[in-house]
């Protein structure tokens, strides 16, 4: 009986033993599954940045370059400058022409303010109307001329083209002497504020998911990571089968394969932490984890807590945070980069420009009133 009762405990404990190790298997299974397939995290990431496409708004020849490749700009460097000399003729010009269009100006009104001044005895209404149509076109013709004044002179201060962000030169191919035309890009610089990182989650992944939640990104080579915030989900994604043939038709692919891999969603993530003795460079590849999985804990924890949190009871927080398909957006304010535009503004007056041409222009002639008054005395006479 002894004999009977220690064989059946034996056999009790292998079947207790064997199951524990199913239990855990099945436990290590579930976290590993969980870890790998449903987690917030990816090794397929990417630092991405702004390059700012420098163009001139003028065309000439190069005459200075001041700056190398890969050289450090703040904004509103000089980055090379353009031959000034067509257009300072341009603006001696024009600035010629504006003083040749006041005086005009002003010899014009005031031969309209004379002609206004009499009366029709002297003068007929048919040419107070053409002296004051010419005042008129004088006006026209001195406004045209400021706004070429004008044009010159921005012009003028284009010739020195400056960069638009702060930033590095890259692959800088351009040389003194070289031929630089209106409109098309001769400098890239690479906006040093505007990087951030994609991270490309599969889609069983975006659950888990949520603007503004905190995330790191560990780049290969370096051990400290770098720490941010998810900015926001990209919320298109291009699809091989919306694309029209020849004839206009939807070209569906055929296949169908009994594997199908999960798609690829674009999460920014806004950078707000670096460290101190990492320089970025666009194009790096970055291990990204997003919410519990990118807290700086022990790396069991960080298994293991997300998969028991998501096992139990909702927390009561839970319920105030929206999932990745609502919210768009992180609360805090985004910067908006402005360019300064020139303001074409109204030069100085005719009276500024060509003074002592017209003195008195608005005084009523002297003889005028002498002329008047012989003529009302015949008419009296006459009576």
């Amino acid at each position: 009986m002894a004999v009977k009762r220690t064989t059946r405990g034996r056999r009790l404990l292998r079947i207790l033993a064997t199951l524990v190790v199913l239990a855990l298997a099945a436990a290590a299974a579930l976290i590993v599954w969980d870890y790998y397939v449903t987690a917030p995290w990816t090794r397929d990431g990417r630092v991405r940045v702004q390059v700012a496409s420098v163009a001139p708004q003028v065309s000439g020849q190069i005459t200075e370059l001041r700056v190398v490749d890969n050289q450090l700009v703040r904004k509103g460097d000089v980055l090379y400058v353009i031959d000034p000399f067509d257009f300072k003729v341009a603006l001696d010009t024009a600035k010629a022409d504006v003083e040749n269009r006041a005086a005009d100006l002003q010899v014009k009104r005031a031969q309209a303010a004379r002609r206004e001044a009499l009366t029709t005895v002297s003068t007929s209404i048919e040419e107070k109307q053409q002296f004051a149509g010419t005042a008129k076109q004088a006006e026209a013709a001195f406004a045209s001329a400021q706004a070429q004044a004008a044009q010159a002179e921005i012009n003028l201060k284009r010739t020195e083209v400056r960069s638009p962000v702060n930033g590095y030169v890259t692959n800088l191919l351009l040389r003194v002497g070289d031929y630089a035309t209106a409109g098309t890009r001769n400098v890239s610089v690479i906006d040093a504020d505007s990087y951030w990182i994609d991270g490309y989650f599969e889609e069983t992944k975006m659950g888990h998911i949520r603007v503004g939640d905190p995330a790191t990104a560990a780049l290969m080579g370096y051990a400290e990571p770098i720490r941010g915030r998810v900015d926001s989900i990209t919320r298109g994604i291009s699809t091989a089968n919306a694309a029209a043939s020849t004839q206009g038709l939807p070209g569906v692919d055929p296949v169908y394969t009994w594997v199908r891999l999960a798609q690829r969603v674009p999460v920014r993530i806004r950078i707000e932490q670096i460290p101190p003795d990492l320089a970025l460079v666009a194009g790096m590849t970055a291990t990204v984890s997003v919410g519990a999985y990118a807290e700086p804990r022990d790396r069991l924890r960080d298994v293991l807590v997300p998969f028991l949190d998501r096992l139990g009871p909702k927390r009561p927080d839970d319920a105030t945070v929206a999932p990745a398909g609502i919210t768009t957006t992180v609360k805090g304010s985004h910067e908006v980069s402005t360019l300064p535009v020139p303001d074409p503004k109204a030069g100085p007056s005719a009276e500024q420009i060509a003074p002592g041409i017209a003195p008195g222009i608005n005084a009523a002639p002297e003889t005028a009133p002498a002329r008047e008054a012989p003529a009302k005395e015949q008419r009296g006479s006459q009576r």
